[in-house]
């Protein structure tokens, strides 16, 4: 694509035969940014995205999967990318056993964790996070997580806040100048693509100037499978572990009467039946980044099929299913 700083494409596919398979994301690193890795040593993350503890009726199942997965591939870390769970005292369990599955279990901090009248305070001191935005090493690469739920934003009429402001801007750009590895960008609310914060355009600005230092930047929030690029950047939306919303004027019932009584919310959506998440591996010796996600089918209807239509065809087409899919990245 145009403005890419990738200059040689690979592209690896395989599936495995299980009630969830898998499928492979893999693409090269350019020189520029292979020169910043310290050691030819592999890393593997574990990602879940937009679990909604307190909206899927098996959220804590969900989360078990993915932990009991993380415990056999044994990455390095794991991060939940927001929308987890809000920290209310009955949630307080699942924070916890996430925070004990591995040594380096991250937090992002998603629109939803601050529902019930949480401050974004609140809910990072709950999670244990250094910060509403923070960076830290993990092996060979830097990761700086991004809080999009600044508020200030002049196109906000309403609802969530979906912004990254100026003094989080300001830091950015001084984390970015000083890396001294390759830099891995995790946030929330995606920065391009479907469903962007508010500055996109900016925020997309800041990473290009840096596009040479970045491996990545993923992304949850839209509950979409997507990959974009923009000028030389990398950008992923890792789908959710659990559902699609569509919403009240599509609300239905997927499963049996006695869930969705105890489970007022789940109406609105399109459960997946099976929790979707991802390991992302990078290997410096090899030039590729490889994101390993899951493939799964809908519970009930989809929303193609009860008339979805806030996304346009190509994007229900493309991007509209319950999986990571596999693609080539051009």
């Amino acid at each position: 694509m145009e403005g890419s700083n990738f200059n040689m494409t690979c592209f690896s596919r395989r599936e495995f035969l299980q009630a969830s398979s898998l499928s492979l994301l893999s693409f090269c690193m350019p020189q520029s940014t292979l020169d910043l890795f310290q050691d030819q040593e592999s890393l593997k993350i574990g990602l879940i995205s937009d679990l909604h503890l307190d909206i899927i009726h098996d959220g804590k199942e969900r989360l078990n999967t993915f932990l009991i997965e993380s415990l056999l591939q044994q990455p390095h870390g794991l991060i939940q990318m927001g929308d987890f769970a809000i920290p209310k005292p009955e949630n307080l369990s699942s924070i916890d056993a996430f925070n004990k599955a591995h040594p380096r279990a991250l937090h992002v901090l998603g629109n939803h964790d601050m529902d019930g009248g949480y401050s974004r305070e609140e809910v990072a001191k709950t999670y244990g996070m250094p910060g509403l935005y923070y960076s830290t090493d993990m092996e060979s690469i830097r990761l700086i997580v991004l809080d999009g739920n600044d508020p200030g934003s002049p196109k906000n009429k309403g609802g969530y806040a979906s912004y990254i402001g100026p003094e989080q801007q300001a830091w950015l750009i001084s984390e970015l100048e000083k890396a001294e590895k390759p830099v891995l960008i995790v946030s929330h609310q995606p920065i391009a693509g479907i469903y962007t914060i508010d500055n996109s355009q900016e925020i997309q600005e800041i990473l290009s100037r840096f596009a040479t230092k970045i491996l990545l930047a993923i992304n949850g929030h839209a509950h979409v499978d997507q990959h974009v690029e923009v000028g030389g950047v990398h950008y992923v939306h890792i789908n959710s572990a659990s559902y699609y919303w569509v919403g009240e004027k599509l609300a239905h019932n997927s499963l049996p009467k006695e869930i969705h009584e105890k489970n007022p919310s789940l109406k609105f959506t399109c459960p997946y039946a099976d929790p979707i998440f991802a390991m992302l591996s990078i290997d410096p010796a090899g030039r590729k980044i490889t994101i390993e996600g899951k493939r799964t089918s809908w519970i009930g209807p989809s929303p193609q099929q009860l008339g979805y239509s806030i996304l346009n065809e190509r994007e229900q087409r493309d991007n509209l299913r319950p999986e990571i899919k596999s693609r080539k990245i051009k």
